[in-house]
């Protein structure tokens, strides 16, 4: 199965693959079967090439070793140790991942920055029979356009905000739209996070290079005659900042307003971090971190509220007390025009797919002029 990447491949004869910068966000990977991580385990959970699949020829502790030896000892002796361990850990892909390949099997494989990881590697694999590619630069040249096209280049698509305060349903509303046909951008899904302080989802969120490449990967192949559906979010999602071209096209972006009464808000909150509240112990921190925001007496209240289980009365006060006065200070500031507004009475799951398909058909009408 070919891989989807984010970036023009260019066959550069036998010395291996470049990548030109033509369009990162609408090409891919072009005759290559997989592309394939030689870099070790914790330099993959870092950041790597959308779709790509990790096979370390030296893990993190071999690569530690091997460094220290080449600083400290030889050169030369870093480079025999080196080599022993690629061939033996090459030799476990082979036997583990490739068994069942073809002769006509084409990777793609890359490194820190093609040199003697990816290439020892590709040797091996030319030496069965394989054609296979190695990416001059490797993951650094990779890392310099996403580099260049979320921090240098103006963001190409044309966005639409989907605004509203706390509790309206906003993910919701895009998950829904994005399964009815809409081009959506799903940040808080990307990052792992909610974007407020009871925001974070369990999961540990990405490294900034990692949400980066989440973010090149989850906007190939949109249309950009059509608009991209995004949520209203701050610069910061949890530890992650959204890229300057992201967010300088985000705050220029027209809005779409949500409305829901404060009762209906409070329920769908309850609903939706259920899993924050099953945690006494860390909601009460967490709300502890309010405590500059909005006094001691207040956050005691709310955690008077979180031992009884009151989630009712504690969602109603943090959104009239803590998130309702921080929207309002953000939006006026915010400049942009509001060119709909979509209320609703309820956030049941009727409610939500009946306000998605209303969002559908006013994304029809914005005006970008």
């Amino acid at each position: 199965m070919a891989t989807e990447l984010g970036i023009f491949a260019k066959k550069k004869g036998w010395r291996g693959v470049a990548f030109e910068l033509d369009d990162l966000w609408q090409a891919r990977w072009r005759g290559f079967d997989c592309v394939i991580d030689v870099r070790a385990p914790a330099e993959f959970a870092e950041d790597h090439i959308p779709g790509a699949v990790s096979m370390p020829v030296l893990d993190d502790a071999e690569r530690a070793r091997v460094g220290t030896i080449y600083k400290q000892d030889s050169a030369f002796t870093a480079r025999k140790i080196g080599a022993a361990l690629v061939a033996r850990n090459a030799a476990a892909h082979i036997e583990a991942h490739m068994m069942d390949r073809p002769g006509a099997w084409k990777p793609l494989v890359y490194c820190w920055r093609g040199g003697q990881r990816s290439g020892s590697f590709a040797t091996i694999l030319r030496q069965i029979g394989w054609r296979v590619g190695v990416l001059e630069g490797g993951y650094r040249s990779y890392r310099r356009g996403v580099v260049e096209a979320l921090y240098e280049r103006p963001f190409p698509f044309r966005l639409i905000r989907l605004d509203g305060n706390t509790g309206t349903g906003k993910t919701a509303l895009l998950r829904r739209a994005s399964a009815m046909g809409a081009q959506v951008l799903d940040l808080e899904g990307l990052a792992q996070h909610r974007g407020s302080i009871l925001g974070g989802m369990g999961a540990d969120q990405p490294a900034q290079k990692g949400f980066e490449s989440k973010l090149i990967s989850s906007l190939i192949g949109f249309d950009r005659t059509k608009p991209v559906l995004v949520e209203a979010e701050s610069g910061r999602l949890g530890a992650l900042r959204l890229p300057p071209s992201l967010w300088k096209a985000m705050i220029s972006a027209p809005r779409i307003v949500v409305r829901a009464p404060v009762a209906a808000r409070a329920s769908f909150l309850i609903s939706d971090y259920s899993e924050v509240l099953k945690d006494r112990e860390k909601l009460s921190a967490l709300l502890d971190g309010l405590r500059p925001l909005v006094g001691h007496d207040r956050v005691s209240q709310w955690q008077t509220e979180a031992k009884a289980g009151s989630w009712s009365s504690l969602a109603q006060g943090l959104i009239r007390d803590h998130y309702d006065p921080a929207y309002g200070r953000a939006r006026q500031r915010d400049k942009t025009p509001v060119c709909a507004e979509l209320a609703t009475e309820r956030l049941d799951e009727t409610s939500l797919d009946r306000l998605a398909r209303k969002l559908l058909a006013t994304v029809d009408d914005v005006d970008f002029r």
